[in-house]
């Protein structure tokens, strides 16, 4: 029995001790959010192979409406 009661101490303060790193972090590190961006090439979104006209022997791919400038932000 004191094996037991002593496994269930140790493991509570080790439980402890996670809950107050997680504490800790919460508390005294603040995140710095920055933007990213990574270019995806448009054949990769619509699964081209590279021909996109009638010469291979199969149908035509419509090319898709994307644009190379970024959206403007809404008004706040």
């Amino acid at each position: 029995m004191p094996t037991l009661f002593r496994l269930l101490i140790t493991l509570l303060f080790l439980a402890g001790l996670v809950y107050a790193g997680m504490f800790a972090l919460v508390t005294f590190v603040e995140p710095t959010p920055k933007e990213v961006s990574q270019r995806i090439p448009t054949r990769e979104l619509l699964g081209e192979t590279g021909e996109t006209g009638t010469s291979g022997g199969g149908p035509a791919l419509l090319q898709p409406n994307v644009t190379s400038t970024p959206a403007e932000t809404p008004a706040q």
